[in-house]
Order: C-alpha cells, then sequence, then structure tokens
C-alpha cells in the first residue's frame, strides 16, 4: 500500500513522525524543518476526512518521564503548522479513550515515546556494566512487543515518516508494523522521498560521482567510505579528519584535530583508493588559527606544516580550488560534512566553496543529496538550500543506508 492510494475516509491512522525539533531555554522551536517536512503526510490523512494520531520522540530521557523533552510544548505550533486543533495525550500508552474518541479532521499529539523504556527496548537505569542489564535487557524486548501492540491498537492504519530514526529498531519504528497487514501499513511522502533520494546516489548513480565526506573523526566514517570505493569517481575527504590525514603521511599538525591510533587506517584509505582508481582528494592547506574561538589570529599553511600551537580550521584556498574542480562535473553528488568550523563566521570559506561548487554542478544538471546534521546547518546557514536536489533530514539514518544497512523502518514495512 502507499500513501498515495489510500483512502482515510472515516479511518484513524497512527503516524510515526521525528518531531525531535530544538527548543530554546523557553521551550519554544528554534528550527521547524523537521515538522514542515511531515505536514504533506498528515495533511493527507486530515483531507481524506481521517482522523490523525501523531506520535514521536523527543531528547534521550533514557526511559524516564522528563518535563524538559515533554512534546506538550510543541502541542501549539504543531495545531499551527497543520491548522487544525490538536488535543494531548500526557501518557502515550494510556491514551486508548483519546484515541477512540476521535472523529475524522481531528488530531492527537501522544506523549514522548521515550518516557517508556520499551520504545529503545533499552532498560532505565541500569548501567551496560551491571550484571543484571542484560536480564533486565531481554525483560524490556518482551514488553516492547505489548508497547508497540498497544499503540498499534489505537488506529486502522500504521505509516512511518520519520527517517531520521529509521535505522532503530524501535517499538514505534519497526515493532508496530507486525500488528498492520500489507495493506495498512506504509511509508509517509517523506520517508518515500527519502528512499529514493538514497537510491538515487546509491543505485541510479549517474557518473561521475563526487561524494564529500566532512566531520571530526575518520573512524566514524570508515564504514561509509569503504562503501563508496567501489561506487564513486572523486572522494573528498575534509574537515577534522584532514590532519589524521596529513599526520599520517607524516606532516606537522600543530594542536589540530588527529586520531593518533588511526594513522594506519588513514594510510589503507589512500592506498585502497589508488588500487580502485578512485581519485582521493584531501586538503592541502588550511586556515589555521592560534585558539579555537571565531576571532583568534589566523594564517594560510599547508596542512602538513601547521606551526606549534596552531590548529587547522578550515580548508584553505588551494584545497577548495581542488574541490570545486571535483565538484562541479559531477552529475552525482552526496556531502556529508563540513570542511571547517562553520560554527564560527571566519571559518565557513571552505564549507560555502563546497555549496557553491554543488549548486553549479546542481544547476548543470546534476543529482545533489546533501545529508548530516551539520551539512543541512551548512546548507541553512549559507540560504542555499533551494540550490540543491535533495536535503536529508536523517543523520545516522543517512549514513546507515550509504553504508548499505538496511534500515529497519524501511524494512517493516517493505518486507
Amino acid at each position: 500500500m502507499t500513501i498515495e492510494s489510500c483512502n482515510f475516509a472515516g479511518k484513524k491512522a497512527i503516524v510515526r513522525v521525528d518531531f525531535n525539533v530544538p527548543l530554546n531555554e523557553n521551550g519554544q522551536i528554534t528550527d521547524d524543518t523537521r515538522i514542515r517536512g511531515a505536514l504533506p503526510t498528515l495533511k493527507k490523512v486530515l483531507a481524506d476526512g481521517g482522523a490523525l494520531i501523531i506520535m514521536s520522540h523527543m531528547g534521550k530521557p533514557k526511559g524516564k518521564v522528563n518535563p524538559k523533552f515533554s512534546l506538550g510544548q510543541i502541542k501549539d505550533a504543531v495545531a499551527a503548522a497543520l491548522d487544525a486543533p490538536v488535543s494531548f495525550a500526557p501518557d502515550c500508552a494510556k491514551a486508548q479513550e483519546a484515541a477512540a474518541a476521535l472523529k475524522p479532521g481531528e488530531v492527537l499529539l501522544l506523549e514522548n515515546l521515550r518516557f517508556y523504556p520499551e520504545e529503545e527496548g533499552k532498560p532505565a537505569g541500569i548501567d551496560k556494566e551491571d550484571p543484571a542489564y542484560e536480564a533486565a535487557k531481554k525483560a524490556v524486548k518482551e514488553s516492547q512487543k505489548e508497547f508497540a501492540k498497544t499503540l498499534a491498537s489505537y488506529a486502522d492504519y500504521y505509516i512511518m515518516d520519520a527517517f531520521g530514526t529509521a535505522h532503530r529498531k524501535h517499538a514505534s519504528t519497526a515493532v508496530i508494523a507486525d500488528y498492520f497487514d500489507a495493506d495498512h501499513k506504509m511509508l509517509g511522502y517523506l520517508m518515500e522521498k527519502e528512499v529514493k533520494a538514497v537510491d538515487n546516489v546509491l543505485t541510479n548513480i549517474e557518473h561521475p560521482f563526487t561524494a564529500i565526506m566532512g566531520g571530526s573523526k575518520v573512524s566514524t566514517k570508515i564504514g561509509i567510505i569503504e562503501n563508496l570505493m567501489d561506487k564513486v569517481d572523486n572522494l573528498i575527504l575534509c574537515g577534522g579528519m584532514t590532519y589524521t590525514f596529513a599526520r599520517a603521511l607524516g606532516g606537522n599538525i600543530g594542536v589540530s584535530l588527529c586520531e593518533e591510533d588511526k594513522l594506519d587506517l588513514a594510510l589503507s584509505i589512500i592506498e585502497k583508493a589508488k588500487a580502485k582508481g578512485v581519485n582521493l582528494v584531501l586538503g592541502t592547506d588550511c586556515v589555521a588559527g592560534d585558539d579555537f574561538k571565531n576571532d583568534c589570529n589566523t594564517q594560510v599553511v599547508p596542512v602538513g606544516n601547521i606551526p606549534e600551537g596552531w590548529e587547522g580550521l578550515d580548508a584553505g584556498p588551494e584545497s577548495r580550488k581542488l574541490f570545486a574542480a571535483a565538484i562541479e562535473p559531477a552529475k552525482t553528488i552526496l556531502w556529508n560534512g563540513p570542511a571547517g568550523v562553520f560554527e564560527f563566521d571566519n571559518f565557513t570559506g571552505g564549507s560555502r566553496a563546497i555549496a557553491d561548487a554543488i549548486a553549479v554542478a546542481t544547476k548543470n544538471g546534476a543529482f545533489s543529496l546533501i545529508g548530516g546534521g551539520d551539512s543541512v546547518a551548512c546548507i541553512n546557514k549559507f540560504g542555499m538550500a533551494d540550490q540543491v536536489s535533495y536535503i536529508s533530514t536523517g543523520g545516522g539514518a543517512l549514513l546507515e543506508a550509504i553504508e548499505g544497512k538496511e534500515l529497519p523502518g524501511v524494512a517493516a514495512i517493505k518486507g
């Protein structure tokens, strides 16, 4: 069943969304991207004449009730976005009456799913090192099915539209699907778009394919890098991981970020790229600072010749040219991770150069997928969201999909 072909008239649909939105100290939403992303799915149910039950997690309450992570704080914002009144169930596992009373066109928002340890299937308040942990985990896993069954009992249809949590086998993202047959469970519009976008960069590849991997640690991206090696023509490695490579090649990197225990790994990536004929692009110069702050003193130096006490904070002008040369002719582009400490305005140049080159390529017909929180934050900071093909809402889910792993939240629907 697809969401487009389903008619929800007179029926109830429970929708797993990702409303884990950032809040300020007053409980106000500072970025409503995730709410806006779910609107087409939510509005389709209401427009058909169905009733809507919305469920999500927020933050990491670790299986305990914590008012700081209450979804009650965003009820009014959700109502405004839907242009419909929204009622609130203060306990997601005890909402039977509220769900039963829902009439067509009405909306019920459930309290944070993660207030229950059964959602994640992890015991609350027990350390992993505790001898009792495994037994407690087994018990929670058993009760996870009951929790999912309770959530399923509220509705006629289940819609999975939270790509950001699709890589988790949680009660609300995967287990719940067991209680709906194939005609009563489906992916939402956002999930459909996400799955299609990932397919575009992994299976429907148009060459040349350029992937840009940034971020601080090579160790967190190794699975992705290895999976991409068989697919890409150009692989740009930038950001903090630059200095692990520079150090592995015998350079002086001052006090720059470096994974000293991953130097051999860095060298093996260089060798693997050579063996597979992949054009591995590493920064040659950087903007170094004498302190980790926006207004520190700076100088442009080779990445392997950073003075003592200084650290690389952004890609330098020559590196930016190398990046653009590998990005602009590409027909498929994947960007995950910035080229520098873009949070500081004085160190946005490298990431901006990448964004500009992607915009040029996209204008020339390339398919460009931007994913991972920091890359998305970059594109939004530069006001360039409309100049790329697709911006993914899922950080970890996107990375696991790119690694070639099956996503439980997708598999639960597709079988």
